[in-house]
């Protein structure tokens, strides 16, 4: 992670003022909006209101772990929307046990369950219990300069990707 580990450790201080080594599910997932598409920020801050009314998520805890695992993640956030939805249905949706499995089939990250129902709380703009392909990606951009890349949506995005499958670390296990 180099350099962004201690911004990772500053911003999870931020939120944990209280210092109890865990941060609440609202902290999480505002965390989770900083990075997100501007343009969609009014609905995200909205879901994230939101948590507070849901008895599974009102009182979570999250760890530092939990938070630096999701950037993870977020870091390689082509790759891992297109191993995402290789694990999905063959409708385009995801499930939370989809999602969780392409995180630790492809990069050995492991995602709590509480993490997991923030996402789909956040994201899942239809509340449909899944989240399709734009629902995730297109609004979750990462925020950091140096590691971003653009994010293309649709059949575009898969089809920019698929071209660098060389270089994909998805292509060894994807395409073989």
């Amino acid at each position: 992670m180099g350099v962004y580990l201690p911004i990772l450790r500053l911003e999870f201080a931020h939120y944990d003022y209280q210092s109890r080594q865990t941060i609440s599910a609202k902290d999480f997932a505002l965390s989770m909006v900083a990075s997100a598409d501007m343009s969609h920020l009014g609905r995200l801050l909205e879901r994230v209101d939101g948590l507070n009314d849901d008895p599974r998520l009102k009182d979570a805890r999250l760890t530092f772990e939990d938070l630096k695992n999701f950037a993870e993640l977020r870091k390689k956030l082509l790759p891992f929307s297109l191993a995402l939805f290789s694990f999905g249905e063959v409708n385009g949706l995801l499930t939370r046990d989809d999602f969780q499995r392409a995180a630790s089939h492809v990069y050995g990250i492991s995602l709590s369950n509480i993490v997991v129902e923030i996402v789909f709380h956040l994201f899942d703009a239809n509340r449909d219990g899944n989240l399709s392909f734009d629902e995730f990606v297109r609004v979750l951009h990462k925020r950091e300069k140096d590691v971003a890349q653009p994010v293309e949506t649709g059949i575009m995005g898969w089809l920019s990707c698929g071209g660098n499958r060389m270089h994909n670390p998805l292509s060894s296990w994807m395409f073989s």
